[in-house]
């Protein structure tokens, strides 16, 4: 999927583009107006995903939710597939940034290391991206998409787990074993889903999967 490039738009366009809730200063580039419409978008296209789905994840939904005129969208990304296709780069890149916010704080213990990814498979940026992850399976571009995106995101909270539990990931097979661990975790997220299960039942299961892969990362 190819993004398209940054609309070359007048002065009334550049008004019509942006979020209708946004304060307005005069101070503000042409460039930090087309910056705040684009993410608007994006963040409307990832709530439509999770209040939606994906079959009903519509421009007109999207430019309503981002208080944007069709018009002013169309100058952004032409199709539904450019805004899907720059909202899954947008998930990866919050997921990738989300992880790293926690394991810079410093060196933590595997079972911190464990629950930062369990919560990295909770929430609207998750449940988004699991809509995307379903869709995928019929369209092959978009698949291909996320696939070099997962792989990517994967790779980064490995690297930052690895860093911040430091001599145990020096072991050999850990990074084979880490990456057991997030697959496992990502099962027993889209269990919560399928099975609709409790936040108490959901909270004990994890506890108890934490204690096992604990024992397996150690």
């Amino acid at each position: 999927m190819q993004l398209s490039a940054d609309p070359q738009t007048n002065d009334a366009a550049e008004k019509a583009a942006e979020p209708g809730d946004a304060p307005r200063h005069q101070h503000r580039t042409q460039a930090q107006r087309r910056a705040e419409t684009r993410v608007a978008l994006l963040e409307a296209t990832v709530q439509c995903l999770v209040t939606h789905g994906y079959a009903k994840t519509t421009t007109g939904r999207i430019a309503a939710l981002a208080n944007v005129s069709r018009g002013a969208q169309t100058l952004y990304f032409r199709t539904r597939a450019e805004l899907v296709g720059a909202a899954v780069t947008h998930l990866a890149e919050q997921r990738a940034a989300a992880a790293h916010a926690r394991f810079a704080r410093g060196p933590v213990s595997i079972e911190e290391a464990l629950d930062v990814l369990w919560e990295e498979c909770q929430g609207v940026v998750f449940n988004a991206t699991l809509e995307l992850w379903v869709a995928s399976r019929t369209d092959p571009e978009l698949r291909a998409n996320l696939h070099r995106l997962e792989r990517d995101v994967a790779r980064t909270i490995a690297r930052e787990a690895e860093a911040a539990l430091g001599d145990i990931a020096r072991r050999p097979g850990f990074a084979d074993d880490l990456i057991f661990a997030i697959a496992t975790v990502r099962g027993l997220a889209l269990l919560r889903i399928s099975n609709g299960g409790s936040g108490r039942a959901m909270n004990h299961l994890w506890q108890q999967t934490r204690t096992r892969l604990a024992r397996l990362l150690s």
